[in-house]
């Protein structure tokens, strides 16, 4: 890739190559930001094989396969390279077109792949097959002198789940069992979720220890505001029975007549009680806030 970027004005090739860190940086963990990066490359370089690539994988990586495929053969074609066969062969899968996969997997192309590429190249023709509904001729694929071999390799985790999971599909759990197991053996990077398949098999439960935290967390919460609501609750009727008792004072004040500046109370209605009157006015001054999603 940096000799094709050589080939690039030097302040072209920079910007370039910045995207095209950013889409290698963000393409398994924010696919479409990746995505949005490539686009960018791509219309910076668009003659650059490895930029076309580039393109193409944060396309599959979205799930935009007519547009991943359209990439890689012009990748293909600029470099001459087999090496995207097998995921462009995924790539008819993802359209709906498993027989097409089928017959990428039958071309010559594929025997110029390295190992790496053919057992990448036999995992796609597998899922084509279970596409189809093939389960039996899905798991047959999948036999090969890769999967029966002792040595660990990096593809070797992939096939043995996939295996795995092709014998589950087909009802033949003890078998499924034993090779999800050979898969944890090989699968030191967690790559895949063979673990939590073999507990399912197993029918043991994992408790999601931080979720429960945070239930409690929230629980106490709720707990403490409902405290709080309550003692403001018994504030409010507490200021409202002293606001009762000093008006019900007040009509009641004796007054003695000989006074000067003694002037008759107005007798209220008596159909009216006087703690009817009472009105307690409350402001909530903090307004509402909105939590993160977890």
């Amino acid at each position: 890739m940096r000799q094709e970027l050589l080939s690039l004005p030097k302040g072209l090739a920079e910007e370039v190559s910045r995207n095209l860190v950013m889409v290698a940086r963000l393409i398994d963990e924010d696919p479409e930001q990746a995505y949005a990066y490539s686009r960018i490359a791509l219309r910076l370089a668009s003659r650059v094989a490895a930029v076309r690539e580039a393109a193409g994988f944060a396309a599959y990586a979205t799930q935009k396969y007519s547009e991943a495929l359209a990439e890689f053969r012009a990748a293909k074609r600029m470099t001459g390279s087999v090496e995207l066969w097998p995921v462009m062969a995924d790539c008819e899968r993802g359209l709906g077109r498993p027989e097409r996969a089928l017959a990428m997997a039958g071309e010559p192309e594929v025997q110029k792949l390295d190992k790496a590429g053919q057992v990448e190249m036999r995992l796609v023709a597998a899922g084509a097959r279970r596409d189809l509904g093939q389960l039996d001729a899905a798991i047959v694929t999948l036999q090969s002198p890769e999967l029966a071999s002792s040595s660990v390799q990096p593809w070797t985790a992939r096939l043995r789940y996939a295996y795995a999971d092709a014998l589950l599909a087909a009802g033949r759990e003890d078998e499924a069992r034993e090779w999800f197991g050979k898969t944890l053996e090989a699968d030191k990077d967690g790559a895949t979720d063979a673990s939590d398949r073999l507990a399912e098999l197993d029918g043991v439960e994992f408790v999601d220890a931080m979720h429960e935290a945070d239930v409690d967390v929230d629980v106490d919460a709720d707990l403490d505001e409902d405290e709080d609501e309550d003692e403001d609750e018994d504030d409010e009727a507490d200021a409202a029975e002293v606001a009762a008792a000093e008006r019900a004072s007040d009509q009641a004040e004796y007054y003695d007549e000989d006074d000067e500046e003694f002037e008759p109370l107005e007798e209220p209605d008596a159909d009216v009680d006087v703690t009817d009157e009472v009105v307690v006015g409350i402001e909530d001054d903090e307004q509402g806030r909105t939590g993160d999603k977890a």
